[in-house]
């Protein structure tokens, strides 16, 4: 049989690394394996759910590169796929189990519900329905509904110990003694979410669910629904829980958490795939990068791990730094050029000259862990400084510097061809000249480019911005220089 999974986000919010981890398991499984991957939309909470979140969350998938069999935009045998447009069928499954006498209607006051509970808490207990409602005569029923009296609808839940066999927890069991008659539908007619998942998952064919820990909780109360619906019940992989450095489930507190955050923070999609991927399983050896050939090849449900995985941005960065660097210089250039043009640094003609664009990439690389990086690293030099970084002081305050400065610049004016060996010559002579250190000519020049302390290669800069850059930036520099003095 072809193995079916799915991954059904709630269109409440933007698609959060959690989910995307899950689609990503989902997705690794049924490539490896000759499968289908079903994305379905679980947007039965009306207040919450909205189109855009839908768009996002579909946005973020394709940015993954995670792309579905059956969903949204792509149809399929068992559409549709949005669960606000298959309220016909969870009515029918409820109603046909009232009708076994598997499930009841329930009209119960909230108010009562509330009572009871807090009257059980007092005590120290846990509350339980206390399953009024099943007593209620053929008749009375009857009334109730003729009237129309408010009514959820519980699912009865039979005496035993509901087991499952989960893939990486292995064999687990509750027993029924501690499982309420859950509500199946609420008195607003909308299914709950245990009906909802488990009608879906039957009419499409799923023979896998991929999930959270979170959900370990929930199965018991599935494979119930399953069997009262006469149904195969699939089998289960719940996944590790992602935790933030402090051990604690991973929040906004902890950062991004979002799949478009983290496109906005510059990292490569492929980059992110493979840091997911090893958050909560491995491949049975000592490989970290991985491209998705490679992740689909050794992915297995038993490299799952049963404990909680830990999101350590510096990993991250680190594989994202990796990935950075073997992109071609094409590809960065692709890569980098919107985030420049946000930035508005598009114009500049070392961006406008692939070449120089390219070489200009070529020197930031080394330092860049995020696509943003090459945006912070480049605008001071493709920026004149507006102002010099108060830890440049240091190298401003050479005895003599403004002369020093203006040698240089007749000298670079002179030298030719303006090549990095060239420009590094000059630069050494007028020091050897001059009597000062060749390093503090250096680092005053430095901060003569770019208004920082730290920049690529000065030689290279130089020569990438050009010999009338370069002038000018040094008579700028002799400029503040000179109104300094004179303040």
């Amino acid at each position: 049989m072809v193995p079916r999974v799915r991954f059904a986000p709630s269109p409440t919010g933007y698609l959060h690394v959690g989910g995307a981890r899950t689609a990503l398991f989902n997705w690794l499984y049924a490539r490896r394996h000759g499968g289908v991957f079903v994305l379905r939309i679980e947007d039965t909470d009306m207040e919450r759910s909205s189109a855009d979140m839908v768009t996002g969350i579909l946005d973020g998938l394709r940015w993954l590169g995670l792309d579905w069999d059956e969903g949204p935009d792509t149809g399929g045998p068992h559409a549709p796929y949005f669960q606000s447009e298959r309220l016909h069928r969870y009515g029918e499954a409820a109603a046909r189990l009232v009708t076994q006498g598997r499930a009841y209607y329930c009209f119960c006051a909230p108010d009562r519900l509330r009572e009871e509970r807090e009257k059980a808490e007092a005590r120290g207990e846990a509350w339980q329905y206390d399953r009024a409602c099943l007593s209620l005569d053929a008749a009375r029923v009857a009334q109730l509904v003729a009237e129309g009296a408010p009514k959820a609808i519980r699912f009865k839940v039979p005496a035993g110990r509901p087991a499952f066999d989960d893939a990486v927890h292995g064999t687990i069991e509750f027993d029924s003694a501690n499982i309420e008659d859950f509500v199946i539908v609420r008195s607003d007619g909308y299914p709950t979410y245990h009906l909802s998942v488990v009608v879906d998952d039957v009419d499409m064919g799923i023979t896998l669910v991929i999930r959270g820990d979170d959900h370990i909780s929930n199965t018991p109360k599935h494979v119930l629904l399953f069997e009262a619906l006469e149904s195969p019940v699939p089998r289960f992989a719940h996944v590790p829980l992602i935790l933030g450095a402090d051990k604690k489930r991973l929040s906004k507190r902890h950062g991004a958490t979002s799949v478009t955050e983290y496109r906005i923070q510059g990292y490569l999609p492929a980059a992110l795939v493979n840091f997911l991927a090893l958050l909560g399983w491995a491949p049975g050896d000592d490989r970290e990068l991985m491209s998705k050939s490679e992740l689909i090849e050794s992915f297995t449900l038993e490299g799952i791990s049963g404990g909680n995985a830990v999101f350590n941005t510096e990993k991250l960065d680190w594989m994202n730094g990796q990935y950075i660097g073997r992109l071609s210089a094409v590809e960065l250039a692709i890569a980098v050029r919107p985030l420049l043009a946000e930035a508005g640094l598009e114009t500049h003609p070392v961006v406008q000259d692939q070449q120089a664009f390219e070489r200009l990439l070529e020197l930031l690389r080394p330092r860049a862990k995020r696509l943003t990086d090459f945006v912070e690293q480049s605008a001071p030099l493709l920026r004149d400084p507006a102002e010099y970084e108060p830890a440049a002081e240091k190298h401003l305050s050479v005895p003599g510097l403004s002369d020093h400065l203006e040698a240089l610049a007749g000298a670079l004016r002179a030298v030719e061809p303006f090549s990095e060996n060239a420009v590094e010559a000059a630069l050494r002579a007028v020091a050897t000249e001059r009597s000062v250190k060749a390093g503090a000519l250096i680092h005053a020049t430095r901060v003569a480019m770019t208004g920082r302390t730290a920049s690529p290669g000065l030689f290279e800069v130089l020569v990438l911005l050009g010999r009338e850059t370069t002038l000018n930036r040094i008579a700028r520099l002799n400029a503040f220089l000179a109104s300094r003095q004179s303040a």
